[in-house]
């Protein structure tokens, strides 16, 4: 059940490769916006909304924009802007696959915005499909802080995951918690009673397999072009099929 997540490790040791630093107020707020539009404009009884809530007020976004966010969401306030969720598939350098979610009032603007980016950085934009048969979507529950991985494995089972992977980091230690979209909200229930710090909840294109990349040059590009992705507007989040070598890691 257990492994290591290498991804995670490139998130931390590259900060062009998370997803949190290229957020601004704009893209959490739709994101409020769309899950309030899936479920009810109540977080108690809209885990999607709450989730979303919670990374609002982690990032710093007033209150007030976020009510006026969930009053979007909800209808009752005025709103020209119809935002539809889009995944968008391509390759990077060395043929990598990548998955974009992105949340856009306007198709042919986010569309002609990636395609410009992947080609800029030696990819190019494919079709919806592409490359999404290689990988799964799941929930997973990121914990923070020194793990027992007997009190870790107890709580995953018991919680309904799938895998768990520690994170390889001496200054940052902790775990992905891996489990399938509906069963989200009770792996993060559970994780929290069981007494792990849970920081972030989401939902995660996951590579089956993965691609090694020990290329320097190969390596800038990738994490440039999804640096770049990741700060559009309209992109909620990238995820790609490779690993770093090590050496690069350390680089």
């Amino acid at each position: 059940m257990a492994g290591h997540s290498k991804w995670a490790n490139i998130k931390r040791q590259k900060a062009r490769v998370d997803a949190v630093r290229g957020k601004t107020f704009a893209q959490i707020s739709r994101a409020i916006i769309v899950a309030t539009r899936n479920g009810i404009p109540d977080p108690d009884g809209n885990f999607q909304l709450r989730t979303a809530i919670e990374k609002a007020k982690a990032a710093g976004l007033p209150n007030d924009n976020i009510d006026r966010a969930i009053a979007k969401g909800a209808g009752t306030l005025d709103s020209s802007n119809q935002l539809e969720a889009i995944r968008y598939e391509g390759y990077g350098a060395g043929g990598v696959a990548i998955i974009v979610e992105a949340l856009t009032d306007n198709r042919k603007r986010t569309a002609a915005d990636l395609r410009f980016a992947f080609l800029k950085r030696g990819g190019n934009l494919g079709e919806t499909g592409c490359v999404g048969w290689m990988f799964d979507l799941k929930g997973i529950c990121a914990i923070a802080g020194s793990i027992d991985e007997d009190r870790l494995l107890e709580a995953a089972l018991k919680g309904g995951a799938d895998v768990y992977e520690l994170i390889d980091d001496e200054e940052h230690p902790g775990a992905e918690v891996f489990t399938t979209v509906p069963n989200l909200e009770r792996l993060n229930a559970t994780l929290r009673s069981e007494g792990f710090r849970v920081t972030d909840t989401e939902w995660r294109w996951v590579p089956q397999t993965t691609v090694l990349v020990d290329d320097p040059e190969q390596s800038k590009q990738l994490l440039k072009l999804i640096e770049v992705l990741e700060g559009l507007d309209d992109v909620q989040s990238v995820t790609a099929n490779f690993d770093l070598a090590d050496e690069l890691l350390d680089g």
